[in-house]
């Protein structure tokens, strides 16, 4: 039987909106992850801490707030400082094309916007992994 996809999904920084994150992560069990949901307020060194101590496949993040550049690159720095260089960082928010193309260049996942169908995300993860797990 193979592994199931292990994902951690957190609400960083002061952004309180998280109707969307709860129903991706009710999407993402029913398709067969196991889903760790860390909640509202997460700080990068949280995230990470999780995600090695869980020993996740994922890292997805939901940014609301205007800080997606900030928190994906230190999030980023904290996983390749951990050596988690087999673990998706992917998410979702309010996030310009131009911020999309900057931080995919600093080695993160495939971003999503608003109204992205739940789908799209699943298939996206579930093929990164399948790709990419040793």
């Amino acid at each position: 039987m193979e592994k199931k996809i292990r994902i951690i999904m957190a609400k960083p920084g002061l952004d309180g909106h998280d109707r969307g994150i709860k129903i991706l992560a009710r999407a993402y069990r029913d398709a067969g992850m196991e889903v760790i949901y860390l909640g509202l307020r997460q700080t990068p060194e949280m995230i990470v801490a999780a995600a090695v101590q869980e020993d996740a496949d994922v890292i997805a993040l939901s940014i609301l707030s205007g800080a997606h550049m900030t928190i994906f690159q230190k999030v980023k720095e904290l996983m390749d400082a951990e050596g988690l260089i087999n673990v998706l960082l992917t998410g979702g928010g309010i996030i310009p094309d131009q911020d999309m193309n900057s931080l995919s260049q600093l080695g993160v996942g495939k971003l999503f916007g608003p109204g992205t169908p739940v789908d799209d995300t699943i298939s996206y993860i579930q093929n990164w992994v399948h790709d990419n797990r040793n």
